[in-house]
């Protein structure tokens, strides 16, 4: 961990911990993967939909956690596992390239508790920021929450109040300082994995003019 990545975890609710300390990965994977315009075309989501289905595998296991769903009630119903799963055979990615990316997803490497609350963070804040991605998805593929879109589309209670609770689960959680900062490299991975697989999938396609 680079001295710029340092985050001070002293007395800190790890919802704010995590804010901070991925804040510059966060920042340059969003920054990334737009110039790659993944809503252009549907080549393009394409390709973007099987990164998200590599990240739903690879926390899909997190999300049936016994350990996991006692820290967080509710658990199992966030996974968007099945809703990316349909998207992609909306789209007619190839069963070849779904097996792929499922075992892609497994490679991933989680280990304890408090890195996997890090990579679950990561997820479900990518929920709460798709807001923007479902509306591009609608007005420029002609997708919907029932066709392509699923797992972009908002909780029928709202975004907002769907993250407000996992927040707060979250800081109620009794984390030592070591906790947090474990929790905090779990979700600085979980990032590094989503820019590997958009490195991987999406470096190829055409770059907008």
């Amino acid at each position: 961990m680079t001295q710029a990545d340092t985050v001070d975890t002293m007395e800190k609710p790890l919802s704010l911990c995590l804010k901070e300390g991925t804040h510059r990965i966060h920042e340059n994977l969003d920054n990334r993967l737009s110039g790659f315009a993944p809503f252009a075309d549907e080549q393009s989501y394409r390709r973007f939909l099987r990164m998200q289905l590599r990240l739903q595998c690879a926390t899909a296991p997190l999300y049936q956690a016994e350990e996991l769903q006692k820290l967080f009630p509710g658990l199992a119903a966030r996974s968007r596992l099945l809703e990316v799963e349909a998207d992609c055979r909306d789209l007619n990615v190839s069963d070849s390239d779904l097996s792929f990316d499922r075992l892609a997803g497994t490679t991933a490497l989680i280990t304890g508790m408090p890195a996997a609350v890090g990579w679950l963070y990561t997820n479900e804040g990518s929920n709460l920021g798709a807001a923007f991605l479902f509306k591009l998805a609608r007005d420029k593929l002609g997708l919907s929450e029932s066709h392509g879109a699923r797992h972009l589309a908002g909780h029928p209670d709202g975004r907002g109040l769907h993250w407000k609770r996992f927040k707060a689960q979250l800081d109620e959680l009794a984390f030592t300082e070591e906790d947090k900062a474990q929790a905090v490299r779990g979700a600085r991975d979980a990032f590094a994995f989503v820019n590997s697989a958009v490195e991987e999938l999406m470096a190829d396609l055409p770059r907008p003019a």
